[in-house]
């Protein structure tokens, strides 16, 4: 049983919410252009970093392998002296938290040195699954070994990656395998061919290559199935920004849609983003909102009623729990489809969201890789946020609407966004 001081409380706004809400930098973005500066040649500086849980444990994670970073005093600004593709301690023990960027990104990474690793994680983090980048990685030359043989996560002994051609295997491609085995490529004693399933969530394997490129290394693709990577070349430092995180902002959009009230968030383009859940406010629109966007803002607004619909959630699918949380407001159904790689994130997201539908008293249908929303009278009551932040974050929107609803294990929101209930009071 959750004790009381363990739940967040959310306050019903007074109306249509009306508010500039200043969304903090991209994860995504975040811990991509750590990993990319710390092996580039030359300083770099990155200016709006993400401060959270998942953002500063990269950090710390590149501190310990002996990278180079220093951050401004404000913290805004994240200073590194790039190694030069190299790995500057060759033995170490890694924390990686709950994080599966860092797991995953610099599994990679260190596979591509050379020394011998190992990589520890929290027992969410051990719970997803790593099997396919394991492959890929032995594939490669690399010794890796995993539970029960390994006290942690995983553990690595490594000469480098041979290069040439790589089939990266599985029914359903994480684009965090991808994205890990491209941003290490570069490194590969051979220019290196990686061959794949179809990836889900291919906006972000198209936000790696896009970084990869500000860094001087250019990625050759044939659609979403085969990459061709030079090696040995290295990246260049320069200076890059963070933008907002789309991510974050979904929720914030959404508090908009189903209240009929105006959110804008800052640094974010519809249009310019290299963020695919940017894309959400399509959604939004096809629910009635009104979205306006240049190129330095996003602005929704949101309509008397939202009408339901049918998507296609497979490549935005960090948005899933964002849709589910404002379809019970609307005048029609919604059905949510080809999400079933979601049930293997921080949790099981697709039960967890009907675990707390069904807590509130929504009509719903759950399948394997769907979900369909009914329009509903929700009521209050208290929601499991099984440890994952975009629950706990998505549920707080219904909140906004519901008289009542309450977050169980509200912290885990620090993962990605630590300021989130602080911005939350400014739709107040």
């Amino acid at each position: 049983m959750t004790d009381a001081q363990d739940i967040r409380w959310i306050q019903p706004a007074t109306g249509p919410v009306n508010a500039v809400v200043p969304v903090p930098g991209s994860k995504s973005i975040t811990n991509r252009l750590l990993l990319l500066a710390a092996l580039a040649n030359g300083p770099s500086r990155i200016s709006g970093i993400l401060h959270s849980d998942d953002t500063d444990g990269f950090a710390d994670a590149l501190k310990s392998l002996g990278f180079n970073l220093r951050f401004s005093e404000d913290g805004e600004e994240c200073f590194i002296n790039g190694s030069g593709g190299r790995i500057p301690a060759q033995n170490a023990r890694v924390w990686c938290g709950s994080a599966g960027t860092v797991s995953r990104f610099l599994a990679a990474a260190l596979a591509a040195g050379s020394g011998s690793y190992v990589l520890d994680a929290t027992p969410q983090m051990r719970r997803r699954p790593m099997g396919p980048l394991v492959h890929a990685l032995a594939a490669q030359g690399a010794r890796v070994r995993t539970p029960p043989e390994v006290d942690g996560l995983l553990a690595i002994e490594t000469d480098g990656l041979t290069g040439g051609l790589l089939t990266l295997g599985g029914t359903q491609v994480s684009s965090q395998y991808l994205s890990a085995l491209l941003m290490a490529a570069p490194m590969a004693k051979t220019p290196l061919e990686i061959q794949t399933a179809v990836p889900v969530s291919r906006p972000y394997v198209d936000m790696t290559t896009g970084l990869m490129a500000q860094f001087g290394v250019r990625v050759e693709q044939e659609g979403y199935e085969r990459f061709r990577i030079p090696a040995p070349t290295l990246y260049r430092g320069g200076d890059h920004v963070v933008e907002a995180d789309a991510s974050t902002a979904s929720y914030f959009f959404a508090a908009a849609a189903v209240t009929g009230g105006t959110v804008t968030v800052n640094n974010l383009s519809r249009r310019r983003s290299v963020q695919g859940d940017v894309e959400f406010v399509d959604i939004l629109e096809k629910m009635g909102c009104t979205v306006d966007s240049d190129k330095r803002s996003v602005a929704v607004k949101g309509p008397p009623r939202l009408n339901g619909v049918t998507v296609d959630m497979s490549q935005i699918s960090d948005t899933v729990m964002t849709l589910a949380c404002i379809a019970p407001y609307a005048r029609t159904s919604t059905t949510i489809k080809n999400v079933g790689h979601i049930r293997v994130k921080e949790s099981d997201r697709i039960s967890a969201l009907a675990h707390g539908l069904d807590r509130l008293g929504v009509s719903f249908d759950e399948t394997q890789s769907s979900l369909t929303i009914h329009p509903s009278t929700p009521r209050g009551g208290a929601i499991d946020s099984f440890e994952d932040h975009r629950i706990a974050m998505a549920f707080s929107i219904m909140g906004l609407v519901t008289p009542g609803v309450g977050i169980q294990g509200p912290d885990c929101v620090e993962k990605t966004c630590p300021q989130f209930f602080d911005l939350l009071q400014l739709l107040h």
